[in-house]
């Protein structure tokens, strides 16, 4: 098997391996991201921000602007429905943060987001994507990205849409392979992936979605012709997946899923730099929603799951843990 697992560049940014972890809403931020990174990451991508959150000075925003220093090399996405808007807050993050990349979402397909002009509601006009990007890289030195998905309902302008993108200046591309209409149901769109990939010749191309194991990630890179891979909601469940695939990719060897003990060491790992992130009262609410994810597919893990979701401190998880570890 060829080793895919080389470093690659995003401008003047190299990436030591070809696996990003996906920006994630409420999951990606610093707590996460450090873990992903350990874990094998070459590249992680903070949770979509506001880019009004900035200008605003919200602090809620601004927090969200943290980076650890073991982070890089890190993206930071944004969105919203104005060019000039969105350049005054990429200039705010390259002057004001620890990012080494900038990414604008133009795939976020829930209705808050895409009801203000943002996410994926750019997908419907090429000439507005080629806008967006050359307004917003002018004014930037770092390397600007774009996250979108195949297209609006259907994939009719996926081709067009990301020439726009690529001609207007931006390092890199990454495409989810489905529709906005689609949400997250159905199945990644290969075929329409590998179209893009053919298209695009001057910038690495990054396919998201469906990928769950190694292997997928193989195809992703072999068969349907991306430079990298982009993992999301695998990831939330199993951030060992960049040891898997850079593993696999490296040597054709594919590495024995995590013991359910090396998972929850990872989870309680997790909590603990929430909790040094926002403190234990915010950490543990979040994780409540966060556990279930590494429960998932676990067998006897239902009775921890109900459990953890009633949790209200470090103390009670602690418990839970200790309590269950012998019966899973």
């Amino acid at each position: 098997m060829t080793n895919l697992n080389s470093p690659f560049r995003i401008g003047g940014v190299e990436i030591p391996n070809p696996t990003i972890l996906a920006p994630m809403a409420g999951v990606t931020n610093s707590a996460f991201r450090t873990i992903a990174k350990e874990l094998g990451a070459g590249l992680v991508v903070m949770e979509m921000v506001s880019d009004k959150g900035i200008q605003y000075n919200n602090q809620k925003t601004l927090h969200m602007l943290h980076i650890d220093e073991s982070e890089s090399p890190i993206s930071i996405q944004l969105f919203g429905g104005d060019a000039d808007s969105l350049a005054r807050a990429a200039v705010f993050i390259q002057e004001n943060t620890r990012a080494n990349l900038l990414d604008i979402n133009m795939g976020c397909p829930v209705n808050k987001v895409v009801k203000n002009e943002a996410g994926a509601k750019w997908l419907k006009d090429p000439d507005k994507i080629y806008h967006i990007v050359k307004t917003v890289s002018a004014h930037l030195s770092i390397p600007l990205t774009v996250k979108m998905r195949t297209g609006w309902s259907d994939n009719s302008l996926a081709v067009e849409n990301a020439l726009a993108a690529e001609s207007a200046g931006v390092s890199a591309l990454a495409m989810h392979g489905r529709t906005r209409e689609q949400m997250y149901t159905g199945h990644c769109d290969h075929d329409t992936l590998a179209r893009v990939a053919k298209a695009i010749t001057k910038i690495p191309f990054i396919g998201n979605g469906d990928i769950k194991t190694a292997e997928d990630a193989r195809f992703m890179m072999e068969e349907v012709g991306v430079d990298a891979v982009m993992v999301g909601r695998s990831a939330m469940a199993n951030p060992y997946i960049f040891t898997q695939i850079t593993h696999y990719l490296e040597t054709g060897e594919q590495l024995p899923d995590l013991s359910f003990a090396d998972k929850m060491a990872i989870a309680y790992e997790h909590l603990k730099r929430l909790i040094a992130l926002k403190g234990e009262h915010i950490a543990i609410r979040e994780f409540r929603g966060l556990a279930p994810h590494y429960l998932r597919g676990t067998s006897g893990a239902a009775k921890l799951r109900a459990s953890i979701s009633k949790a209200e401190s470090l103390s009670e998880i602690d418990a839970l843990l200790g309590q269950h570890s012998d019966s899973l």
